[in-house]
């Protein structure tokens, strides 16, 4: 319940300042373009925060475990640049958010009790599918915004080392049918943190 509450209450705090030199974004459409994808970023690390939580509940290896709140406490770092770029550019969170954390656990929970090579595995494809994703926005980031670009560069670099670490722990490759599922709830996730 703790991790639960400060996830979705508390103000995140990073152990690493974050990437890049505080920036304006003059345009108010790029600024609302902008603001719209950290939204849909910082989703996903409350989603990431719910599935880590989950998984690490039920993890039946210690070191699994620890490797899970690990990777946990080092997503809250994305979590609060979200947080703290969103303020810059004067936006919002999601308000769904406490839908993606218990959504999440729940997803977190069940591929935990699948076993830990499976819930490794399923830690493995997830980062995979965000570093695809994060590709993808800052290819729409405008150029001009560099502490955007800072920020989900560093994500990217952090969620590869993730899934490598996933990987090398034993993580099982996923069947493609549920590869396929986490992709089409991705984009439900994304499509409506848009927004939301």
């Amino acid at each position: 319940m703790d991790k639960t509450l400060r996830a979705l209450l508390a103000p995140a705090r990073a152990s690493r300042p974050a990437p890049g030199q505080p920036s304006t974004v003059a345009d108010p459409v790029q600024r609302r373009q902008t603001a719209s994808l950290m939204r849909i970023n910082h989703a996903g690390e409350i989603a990431a925060q719910g599935l880590y939580h989950g998984q690490a509940l039920v993890a039946r290896n210690p070191v699994t475990r620890a490797l899970l709140d690990q990777a946990a406490r080092e997503e809250t770092d994305h979590l609060a640049w979200c947080e703290q770029r969103l303020r810059e550019l004067d936006d919002r969170p999601s308000l769904l958010d406490p839908l993606w954390y218990a959504g999440s656990f729940v997803i977190g929970a069940v591929a935990g009790v699948a076993g830990d090579r499976h819930s490794l595995g399923f830690v493995a494809e997830t980062e995979r599918q965000v570093e695809r994703h994060l590709d993808h926005h800052l290819e729409q980031i405008p150029a001009a915004d560099q502490r955007s670009r800072a920020i989900l560069e560093q994500m990217r670099a952090d969620e590869q080392a993730h899934g490598q670490a996933a990987v090398d722990s034993g993580g099982a490759l996923l069947p493609r049918p549920v590869r396929k599922l986490m992709q089409t709830t991705a984009r439900i996730m994304t499509g409506t943190a848009r927004w939301i």
